[in-house]
């Protein structure tokens, strides 16, 4: 097939700052490993606006495309690639998978180098590693497919890879974004009790306690430490979840979890921003770590995740809440971070 010549994209282009949706040039061919995707969606991640902010400090790579969870159909192929073929669908996702990890495209804008990494989704076509796509039934559902490259993944593996959900323990997932969502629901699959979420909006508490949740409790409103404190009195929490990178809140899990207790950490405190802890628990099998992503296979880990969405047993149409065109990205962004956006937010590339 003949390469597009252009696309539209939304560039990062000056940290803290808006993104610019213009015309991007593609090269003309495809390197060793590369699979051209024309993007169907794109999710938004809150890792995005980690990134549009600067949280891990400078950003030497600027100008450049984001977006690392969607799905689209496979256009072109590289040299080497043996895991999809053009006109398969996929998904999009950052975490490594089977094939080859290609070298980076070479996208240009106003006639100079523009960096996208091994993916990039806010875009209309991407050129991606191999390894960063999975293929998917022609039948699927093009915008729940999406979500398989970030936020159900991740949510789930982070139950099941990080934290180690038992029978009958009480998880505490603080933030219910897209990611947080899924934690919950997978929690509910590993028949945790309770599953309280905690959030700052009552709208994304509404749709944790659709998805799961037995309890909820807006930290905006009551103090969250007294309020935990209350509903689970001397039974204590057995697994801490947090999604917000919030130094306090890291902190507040690790006090209120058991002697033998679990705080995991998704989301990511800006550089420099510290947790203090007393460490002795630590000797007395009390853990804290980081995830990387739920630790997700994807090419292991979409086909089982499929299986259990086509038998009813997990919902994610509901995490959709709000659709935008490309044009509209920084809108959807500031939804995001405003709370007004529920669940997940689509970018749709055809509307």
């Amino acid at each position: 097939m003949n390469m597009p010549k252009t696309m539209k994209a939304a560039i990062l282009v000056e940290l803290q700052q808006p993104l610019v949706v213009d015309e991007v040039e593609l090269p003309s061919t495809l390197e060793v490993g590369q699979v051209l995707v024309k993007v169907n969606n794109s999710g938004i991640c809150g890792s995005q606006l980690g990134e549009i902010d600067g949280a891990k400090g400078e950003d030497r790579y600027l100008p450049h495309l984001l977006g690392h969870e969607g799905s689209g159909v496979v256009e072109a192929v590289g040299p080497g690639v043996r895991f999809v073929k053009p006109g398969d669908h996929v998904v999009l996702h950052w975490r490594k998978s089977q094939g080859i990890e290609s070298v980076p495209p070479r996208y240009t804008w106003k006639g100079k180098s523009l960096n996208a990494g091994l993916i990039a989704t806010f875009n209309e076509y991407a050129i991606v590693s191999e390894n960063r796509v999975t293929r998917i039934e022609p039948s699927s559902d093009m915008e729940v497919a999406s979500l398989f490259g970030c936020a159900v993944t991740t949510g789930f593996g982070v139950a099941e890879n990080n934290a180690k959900i038992r029978f009958g323990e009480a998880v505490v997932v603080f933030g219910a974004g897209g990611v947080g969502l899924n934690i919950i629901q997978a929690a509910g699959l590993l028949s945790a009790y309770p599953i309280v979420a905690v959030d700052l909006h009552d709208n994304r508490l509404e749709l944790a306690k659709s998805l799961g949740a037995t309890h909820t409790i807006n930290s905006s409103k009551v103090d969250a430490k007294a309020a935990l404190q209350e509903l689970l009195g001397n039974q204590g929490i057995d697994v801490f979840i947090d999604n917000t990178g919030q130094p306090a809140i890291i902190e507040l899990g690790y006090e209120l979890t058991k002697a033998q207790g679990r705080v995991v950490l998704v989301g990511v405190p800006r550089k420099g921003r510290n947790i203090n802890i007393y460490s002795l628990p630590l000797h007395f099998d009390k853990r804290i770590s980081g995830s990387h992503g739920g630790e997700a296979v994807p090419h292991v880990d979409i086909p089982r995740y499929t299986k259990l969405l086509n038998a009813g047993r997990i919902q994610l149409k509901p995490l959709i809440t709000e659709h935008f065109k490309l044009d509209d990205i920084n809108v959807a962004i500031q939804r995001m971070r405003s709370g007004e956006l529920a669940g997940r937010c689509l970018i749709k590339m055809d509307a």
